[in-house]
């Protein structure tokens, strides 16, 4: 890895870093689920509510306020104002079909000896 001057001051001050963004990313609980719900393509947010089972219309939401936000999710209405899908980005795509996927394997591999 190379030792660039802003390289270096990214292990020195995490709080600075990109790294702090993904972080920030998995720290909500629902953003992860969310992303990956939309890995087969545009949902509707009652469609991904359905998907995911077991989360309020409200975390939905915000997590889809934030992906947005974060150009991971992109937010296209319909026809009607009131019709609107969300679909993943290419920088989402990346990161649900690279990190998300491998961490979802470690899961399936692993998860088991995490649950007490």
């Amino acid at each position: 890895m190379g030792t660039s001057a802003r390289g270096a001051d990214c292990y020195d001050f995490v709080a600075d870093c990109r790294i702090r963004a993904v972080t920030d990313l998995l720290s909500h609980s629902w953003d992860p689920v969310v992303l990956v719900a939309l890995r087969q393509g545009p949902h509707r947010r009652n469609a991904l509510i359905t998907a995911i089972g077991d989360v309020s219309d409200k975390a939905v939401t915000e997590s889809l306020r934030r992906l947005t936000a974060s150009g991971l999710v992109m937010r296209t209405p319909d026809s009607t104002p009131r019709n609107v899908e969300y679909d993943l980005t290419a920088l989402g795509a990346s990161l649900v079909h690279g990190p998300l996927a491998v961490i979802g394997q470690w899961a399936i591999d692993h998860g088991h000896e995490l649950v007490s």
